[in-house]
Parts: C-alpha cells; sequence; structure tokens
C-alpha cells in the first residue's frame, strides 16, 4: 500500500549535529559508496546517474502520494535552476 501521508521530512530519523538527520546520512553514504563503485567500474557517470534517478523515482513512486513526490521533483528543479548543483557553487560556498 502507498504511505501518501508521508513527506520527505517526516521519512527520516532525527537530525544530527549540523542539521542533516541521521538515517539521510546514512542513506547518502550508503549512495556515495554505491557511485564511487560504479565509477571504479569504469561505467558512464550518464549511465550511473540514469539508473540512480530511475530507481529513486520508483521507490518515491511506490512509497508517496503523487503531490509529496512533484513537490520533491520541484524543490531539485530549483536547486538546478538556482545553480546550486553546479560544480562551481561547491566551490564558492567552501571559498
Amino acid at each position: 500500500m502507498t504511505d501518501t501521508k508521508n513527506t520527505p521530512h517526516d521519512a527520516v530519523g532525527a537530525e544530527q549535529e549540523g542539521g542533516i538527520p541521521a538515517e539521510l546520512s546514512h542513506c547518502g553514504a550508503v549512495v556515495d559508496k554505491a557511485i564511487e563503485y560504479m565509477l571504479g567500474e569504469n561505467l558512464p557517470p550518464v549511465a550511473i546517474s540514469s539508473a540512480l534517478l530511475g530507481g529513486a523515482l520508483g521507490l518515491l513512486s511506490r512509497t508517496m502520494g503523487k503531490e509529496t513526490m512533484q513537490a520533491m521533483l520541484e524543490n531539485a528543479l530549483h536547486s538546478v535552476q538556482a545553480g546550486e548543483l553546479h560544480p562551481d557553487h561547491d566551490r564558492v560556498a567552501k571559498g
């Protein structure tokens, strides 16, 4: 059964120091290791990205309502449009 009341915030556990929920941090670390492994296997980044995105969309569609899923995707789109996901953004933020 699909959980239509589950929001992105509700889906993760208590926050760690720095404001990142512990479960989100753990999941991110696992995904980072999977990406590192696939890059080590010389798989093309576009194939890795496409597979991860497809898997994420599949999981979202099975576990939350359409409106919540759409809000998450819109948030991601806004981050792309604002330049927050561009490599230069990281250099500026750290520098």
